[in-house]
């Protein structure tokens, strides 16, 4: 289905509307022998829409997510102006070269954080008042940080509540350049955010970054993806960072697999047994999410990669615990959380404080959950270590997802292993994998 995304026209609707049950029980599974091909990635379609639209002339993404995730970025991005002819999972971005053109709009982005966070930045180019507001859960997630360095650079983004959260504010005049701090410890999607608007200033910006900054891998992208583009900048380090001018050039751009989503069937073949290959997802994927395929290497499954390619094939005997730093890889944490419960000795997840302000407090969740099948799990501020299972369950647990997708996601795996795991709200994956129990449960009938 193709639809022309014009200002002030927002139908037909191009995503295709899954029916979903209140709660899914899954299928447990006999060991696995599938392959499967991914979504495109949620990190690299809402950064290539961004910098698409700032770009002069016209970008054709192919591959992109098809998920609300990337509906909602599309939906703004034409309430500010800037059409989008979608295609199936090919986008075409009639791109307005750093202009936007309207002058007023009201975007709803619901939970998507990467939306919310780089259309704040983008609509500071703007001439107008822009506003972005989200579901109850996004008006709790900070965006003080990036406020305040927009505002060092000569913007003027509020807070409507002024609670440094959603609704924002953007009394928009252009951006004047400048040098801004911005805070690392939060979200690298700040300083994304600031890093692909940034080359349209009035002059040049640098940014400083305070704290240690988080997520760095997502930051990487974020740099060859302006580079793509024709954008490069000077750099030291994560440190700093100086963006002196140039422009982006529109291209036909390749979004490659989801790597966050491949860790669930990496992670299925794990917890099932067998093997799974990820079909668009290998070792030069340019997503630092892949490295969860190396963490499951350590926990003694077996890994075979190309460069476009991945499988992994589970041990014969139970998977190895130990301690896992996964500070450049917080969204694979409930994945590993999950295939603990399978290991021969505690999994202890580090470093992932910020897991405790994504789409729910991902750590308190991650405990809530966890226990529900008998095992002892230990949460501290900014890890939480889980113990395996001694006995498998014989009850029915049921698990709340709190709206956040990869809750449910994650949760699924345990499903292939052990009876009667139900997930509630199952609909709450259509943020970023609208079919994924389609795809979990394509891998059975593979067999």
């Amino acid at each position: 289905m193709s639809a022309v995304y014009v200002f002030g026209i927002l139908e037909p609707m191009p995503f295709e509307q899954t029916s979903f049950p209140e709660q899914l029980t899954i299928t447990p599974s006999a060991p696995l022998a599938a392959t499967v091909t991914i979504p495109g990635s949620k990190s690299l379609t809402n950064r290539a829409l961004i910098v698409a639209a700032l770009a002069q002339g016209t970008s054709t993404l192919r591959g992109c997510l098809i998920a609300e995730d990337s509906e909602v970025m599309v939906r703004a991005l034409n309430q500010l102006g800037i059409a989008v002819e979608v295609d199936g999972t090919t986008f075409t971005v009639s791109g307005q070269g750093g202009k936007i053109p309207a002058d007023e709009a009201d975007m709803d982005v619901r939970l998507s954080g990467t939306s919310i966070r780089f259309l704040t930045a983008l609509a500071s180019l703007g001439q107008g008042r822009y506003r972005l507001d989200g579901t109850t859960r996004m008006r709790e997630r900070p965006i003080g940080d990036l406020a305040a360095a927009l505002g060092q650079l000569g913007a003027n983004v509020t807070s409507e509540f002024d609670n440094n959260c959603p609704p924002v504010i953007v009394d928009a005049d252009g951006l004047a350049g400048g040098t801004a701090q911005i805070a690392g410890d939060r979200s690298s999607q700040f300083l994304s955010a600031l890093l692909m608007s940034a080359p349209y200033a009035s002059s040049e910006v640098v940014l400083e970054v305070t704290g240690v900054l988080q997520s760095k891998p997502f930051v990487d992208l974020t740099l060859g993806l302006m580079a793509d583009f024709g954008v490069n900048i000077a750099r030291d380090g994560y440190e700093r960072f100086v963006i002196s001018g140039g422009r982006y050039e529109a291209r036909d751009y390749l979004i490659e697999g989801d790597a966050t989503a491949a860790g669930y069937f990496w992670g299925a073949a794990a917890v099932a047994g067998g093997s799974v290959t990820v079909a668009n997802v290998g070792s030069a994927a340019r997503q630092g999410d892949k490295r969860l395929m190396y963490v499951l290497e350590q926990m003694g499954c077996q890994l075979t990669t190309t460069d476009t390619t991945s499988t992994i094939t589970a041990p014969t005997g139970k998977l190895r615990g130990g301690t896992f730093d996964l500070n450049d890889i917080p969204d694979q944490a409930q994945t590993l959380a999950v295939l603990a419960l399978f290991a021969d000795s505690p999994v202890h997840i580090t470093n992932v404080w910020n897991m405790r302000i994504k789409e729910t407090d991902r750590l308190r969740a991650l405990h809530n959950e966890l226990i529900k099948f008998g095992v002892n799990v230990e949460e501290g501020d900014d890890d939480i270590t889980v113990y395996p299972l001694e006995h498998p369950p014989t009850g029915d647990i049921v698990i709340d997802t709190y709206g956040d997708h990869r809750m449910a996601m994650a949760f699924a795996l345990a499903g292939l292993r052990l009876p009667n795991v139900t997930i509630c709200d199952p609909q709450c994956v259509s943020k970023t994998f609208p079919d994924f129990f389609e795809r979990l449960a394509g891998l059975q009938r593979a067999l």
